[in-house]
């Protein structure tokens, strides 16, 4: 099995690659058709700014998003494999005949059509809402219409705007939009921050655990318990971007918030001692296998009380306890022991803390404004202005506009592979990795791994889309460019904040619309745009079929 999770390893970065070449046409369409770079300028100053989005986004909100799209006890190795190969032949298919279609919705439709097949051989007929995770797939359906419409009204307010003649007028609207951009960006920090700390206390774990089992006291009490304490950390949190994480972690310990942290951690190693999670995982789907995973499950269950002691009692005190209470052996109480030397508290409350911080993002995203009021303001008010100084204005602005919008594109397709890889190790090892996060937040190679595959993939180009992108749909000024690329990469980076799976393609398609359509409607070809919907409906549900199929092939081989 471990050569088949090597090949499927192999075969997601290769789609990620793919993916950066199909997309390189949506960050340098515009700037190629204008003239300000040529192609293989365009292509390199992209895939720098992919690789850049590593740096920048931390959260992973997006490949969580992907990975969890259907439920773990349906995620296999061939699962993942058949949804990989029908979303590189449908992404090569798209490319070949220079059909901008989404490479994401592509990813989501092979996963979730191979993972529906998986279901229906094995178990038969089973639910779709037991498969597939309906709220994040429906989510992600949603904003097939709405990251286009999005960037379509961003866009157009961005070109109204810009061509106001009053210079004062045009700044202070854009000081207001920023204002406002900036609250909308602090309340997705503090939105993630909780999210972040609500898994810190397994709110959603026991939300989950109450769905199944809703006569279930003992999990509402947990739930009631996590969800008090996840909110006392919060009334601190609040305040984080002017105390930091250090100073947050060290006032909610001493308010005593981190004792249950501490003694979950602990259980949990415990838990991987015994395999826990990945006999769960097997119950699931084999009902024999569940007598076996309760017992299991009353036994760690019983040390508890002594877990509740993490922090208070010195690391091998608490282990010799535990090791007598379940009669471990040497090999057991020694990793046990190591285990709990490995949890620390305050970094894992930091960590949690940091991971929804976006002030790169947000203070990156005021720089762009301060350079765009003062281009304006020298342009339009200490020189002269004339249409040929405006336009290399507006040149040089694309620059930054297109860095944009590539950045947003490294920061959400990346993700998407970032969450497949992710959950091909929770299908390889459910003991070592029993969710998304865990595998997330232990396989620091492959974040790194997936936005160095997308920026080389960037770097190969996609040149049968870039005429589609640039020109086909409307003829495109500098101007038009800066407020395209710029109303594209907000819509990205609100989406990614919100960790919401969109499409690249779709978002400057519906940016590029907009700007076409402040001159007039007619100046958009919509018989092209009309032949674009059709190939985003189409996506996810032939993705999904190409994906059962394989995954059919697949399985009389594995």
């Amino acid at each position: 099995m471990f050569t088949f999770l090597v090949v499927i390893i192999i075969l997601a970065l290769v789609f990620d690659y793919i993916n950066g070449f199909h997309d390189a046409a949506n960050s340098i369409a515009t700037i190629v058709s204008t003239k300000v770079l040529s192609p293989f300028q365009a292509v390199v100053w992209a895939a720098a700014f992919n690789f850049v989005a590593y740096f920048i986004f931390q959260d992973h909100a997006v490949a969580n998003t992907i990975g969890k799209t259907v439920y773990p006890e349906f995620i296999t190795l061939p699962v993942i494999f058949a949804g990989l190969i029908a979303a590189i032949a449908w992404n090569l298919l798209t490319w070949w005949y220079g059909i901008p279609s989404s490479s994401s919705h592509t990813l989501i439709g092979g996963f979730a059509g191979a993972a529906l097949m998986h279901a229906y051989m094995t178990k038969g007929f089973v639910a779709f809402s037991s498969i597939i995770e309906i709220e994040k797939i429906s989510k992600t359906v949603l904003f097939i219409f709405l990251a286009p419409l999005i960037g379509m009204f961003i866009s157009m307010f961005i070109t109204l705007v810009t061509i106001m003649r009053n210079v004062w007028a045009r700044i202070g609207i854009i000081i207001l939009s920023t204002a406002f951009t900036w609250m909308l960006f602090n309340n997705f920090e503090q939105t993630k921050i909780k999210e972040n700390v609500a898994k810190l206390y397994k709110v959603d774990k026991y939300e989950k655990e109450l769905k199944k089992h809703p006569e279930d006291e003992k999990t509402k009490e947990k739930l009631e318990k996590a969800k008090s304490e996840a909110t006392a950390v919060m009334a601190v949190a609040k305040y984080y971007d002017a105390l930091g994480a250090d100073v947050i972690a060290d006032s909610v310990a001493n308010l005593g918030l981190t004792k249950s942290v501490g003694a979950n951690k602990a259980k949990d190693e415990v838990k991987k001692i015994y395999g826990l999670d990945s006999i769960k995982a097997v119950a699931g789907v084999n009902p024999a296998m569940k007598p076996v995973a309760d017992s299991l499950n009353e036994l760690v269950e019983s040390v508890k009380g002594l877990t509740k002691m993490y922090g208070a009692v010195p690391n091998n005190q608490l282990a010799d306890s535990i090791a007598v209470v379940l009669a471990m052996t040497d090999k057991q109480h020694t990793k046990l022991e190591k285990g709990l030397d490995k949890i620390d508290i305050h970094k894992e409350v930091v960590k949690t803390l940091k991971k929804g911080d976006n002030s790169l993002l947000m203070y990156g995203i005021m720089a762009v404004v301060a350079i765009f009021i003062l281009s304006y303001i020298y342009v339009d008010l200490l020189r002269d202005p004339s249409a040929s100084r405006k336009a290399n204005m507006f040149k040089r602005l694309q620059l930054l506009s297109s860095a944009a919008f590539s950045l947003g594109h490294g920061g959400n397709d990346a993700q998407k592979v970032m969450g497949i890889i992710s959950a091909a190790f929770v299908a390889y090892n459910t003991q070592k990795y029993p969710d998304i996060s865990s595998a997330l937040k232990d396989l620091g190679w492959v974040p790194l791994a997936c936005y160095t595959a997308i920026a080389a993939g960037t770097l190969s180009g996609g040149w049968k889309i870039v005429k589609t992108m640039g020109s086909r749909i409307t003829k495109v000024t500098p101007l038009e460019g800066v407020s395209a690329e710029t109303a594209g990469a907000l819509t990205l980076f609100m989406t990614e904040q919100m960790g919401i799976p969109v499409s690249t393609t779709h978002t400057i398609t519906g940016s590029i619309i907009g700007v076409g359509a402040t001159k007039r409607l007619s100046a958009v070809r919509w018989g092209v745009t009309v032949n674009l919907l059709w190939a985003w409906i189409l996506t996810i549900p032939v993705s999904a079929v190409i994906a059962a199929i394989t995954y059919f092939i697949t399985s009389l081989f594995v």
